[in-house]
């Protein structure tokens, strides 16, 4: 029997994650200008880099109906998209994906916070971290001395406790 060959996993130059606080209003897909800025960041930081692909991946929280947040999170990713590209990233490289209410990080944690509605300001405080864009980019770069890195770099979640979805 022949050994399966297993390509290699491509290198990963970054991967972020940003709240949504920082980029989009609650439940709006227009990228605010702190959220610009940060784009704007992560452009400069890519400028140089062999960029094979960028993943953006929306998220949101459980408030609303399952396809109000679907719709929410593939508008965001794409606005995210759009940004980057408009930033010089090559848009044949950059895909867009919203995964709605179904990658939720907080768990049980937000539970028995009452109604399950926008103006419940406990719980959308609490579902905060569910309203993400996460960001990663595939490729290598030149580090100083000329060597190729595969760069592993990470992020963490950006913004605090104001609210979207």
């Amino acid at each position: 029997m022949a050994p399966v060959v297993v390509a290699p996993p491509r290198p990963v130059i970054q991967k972020i994650t940003l709240s949504t606080d920082v980029l989009f209003d609650f439940g709006k897909a227009e990228l605010k200008d702190s959220g610009k800025g940060r784009l704007d960041q992560l452009a400069g930081e890519l400028k140089g880099a062999d960029v094979d692909e960028i993943i953006a991946v929306g998220h949101a929280d459980r408030i609303a109906s399952e396809d109000y947040n679907q719709k929410l999170s593939e508008a965001r990713a794409q606005a995210v998209k759009d940004y980057l590209a408009q930033q010089g990233a090559k848009s044949n490289v950059i895909t867009a994906q919203g995964k709605g209410e179904s990658q939720p990080v907080t768990g049980d944690a937000c539970k028995k916070l009452g109604a399950e509605r926008g103006n419940n300001k406990k719980l959308v405080e609490c579902l905060q971290p569910d309203r993400r864009v996460e960001i990663e980019v595939l490729g290598s770069r030149q580090v100083a001395g000329g060597a190729p890195d595969a760069g592993t770099g990470s992020s963490a979640p950006a913004g605090s406790g104001t609210t979207n979805r």
